[in-house]
Parts: C-alpha cells; sequence; structure tokens
C-alpha cells in the first residue's frame, strides 16, 4: 500500500472530537472528586465546631485563599498539560505567588513574635494530623484528576502527574481548612505546604505510569 493511500484511510475513519471535551471531563472529574473528598472529612473528622465565629475572622480566609489560589492555578496547569503542545504560559508564577505571599506572612508574624510564641505559631497542636488528614482527604481528588488526564493527550507525564497531585492536594487542604483549627500563617505555610506537597510528589512519580497512552 502507497503512503498516501495508508494516509488516506486512516484519515477516512478520524471524527471530529468536541471542543469542550477537557471542560466537561475536568468538570465531571472534580465534581466527584470533591464530593469524595468531602464525605471522607465529614465522616473522619466533621467541621469545627467554631465555624460560625471562624468565618468572621480575616485570617481564617487567608487560610482559605492560600489553597483556593494554589487550586486554581494547579487546574490551569494540569488542562494545558493534558493536551500536547499547550504552553504553560505564567503557569509557574501562579503557583509561585499564593506560597510566596503565605511565606511572606509566616516570616512577619514570626518576627514580630515572642519567643515563647515560636512553638506554637510554627506547629500549633495539629501538625501531625495535617499532614495525614490533608493527604487522604486529597486521594478522591486525586484519583479523579488523573482520570481526567487519561482521557485527554498528555505528553509531559512527569509534569502532568505533578499537576495532578498538585491539583488535588489544594483541594484537599480547602476542604480540610474547614476542620482545621490552627490559624497561625506559620503553620499554614508551612504543615499546608508540606501535606499538598505529598501528592504533588506522588503523582510525580505514578504520572510516568499511569498516564501513559
Amino acid at each position: 500500500m502507497k503512503t498516501d493511500e495508508l494516509v488516506a484511510m486512516l484519515a477516512s475513519g478520524a471524527t471530529a472530537i468536541e471542543a469542550n471535551t477537557l471542560q466537561r471531563r475536568y468538570a465531571t472529574a472534580l465534581g466527584w472528586g470533591a464530593f469524595g473528598a468531602t464525605l471522607i472529612m465529614a465522616i473522619k473528622l466533621g467541621v469545627r465546631s467554631d465555624l460560625a465565629e471562624a468565618i468572621l475572622l480575616p485570617v481564617f480566609w487567608v487560610k482559605l485563599a492560600f489553597p483556593a489560589t494554589l487550586f486554581a492555578a494547579a487546574l490551569l496547569a494540569a488542562t494545558r498539560l493534558s493536551r500536547p503542545g499547550m504552553p504553560l504560559g505564567h503557569v509557574a508564577a501562579g503557583i509561585a505567588a499564593p506560597i510566596v505571599a503565605m511565606w511572606l506572612l509566616a516570616v512577619a508574624a514570626l518576627i514580630t513574635a515572642a519567643p515563647e510564641e515560636l512553638d506554637g505559631l510554627i506547629f500549633g497542636r495539629t501538625w501531625t494530623s495535617c499532614l495525614s488528614n490533608i493527604p487522604t482527604i486529597s486521594v478522591p481528588l486525586f484519583v479523579a484528576s488523573l482520570w481526567a488526564m487519561k482521557g485527554l493527550a498528555p505528553t509531559r507525564l512527569t509534569l502532568a502527574g505533578s499537576a495532578a497531585g498538585l491539583l488535588a492536594g489544594a483541594g484537599g487542604a480547602l476542604v480540610y481548612a474547614l476542620n482545621c483549627p490552627e490559624m497561625a500563617a506559620p503553620f499554614i505555610a508551612i504543615w499546608y505546604m508540606l501535606s499538598m506537597l505529598i501528592p504533588t510528589v506522588l503523582g510525580a512519580i505514578l504520572g510516568p505510569w499511569l498516564l501513559r497512552w
């Protein structure tokens, strides 16, 4: 068979791909992933008992804004990495910005704190719980994000896997924040970040195997 005949034969079986496939796939994945994460949190932990009072405090919204902005940046990275050839643009800056902002707040809090307050600002009362609960809550989002990517055409598999992991970790941290009693910026900057890095690193490791197509 001649080359031009082979190309014609393959082209004749091609079908158009719906323009909104990526959006629909991620909406489905994140919807189910968020439901699963919320269910795990509700069964395992529940929301904090003083939530009605906490939402009146600016620091509570700063704590929510940190994983929320990382979630948005990670979603942008994940959707771009789901398709071959799509440039990342300013995604790295979008991920770095909330991290830098949170660390600046943390440094300011540590500089102005009395020496006897430092341990409480850094470790709080629940740092070990944070390191285990956020990755656990993020599992449904992790699976869902990888499923969304797998059905598309990622080519930079390590980066794609890490973006899916960060997306899941940030979503898990956002859900966990409704239970977590900690408010100190150093605690959030350190332990929330480390907790979100666990699924991020796991995604980078598993991406080349799970996202291969």
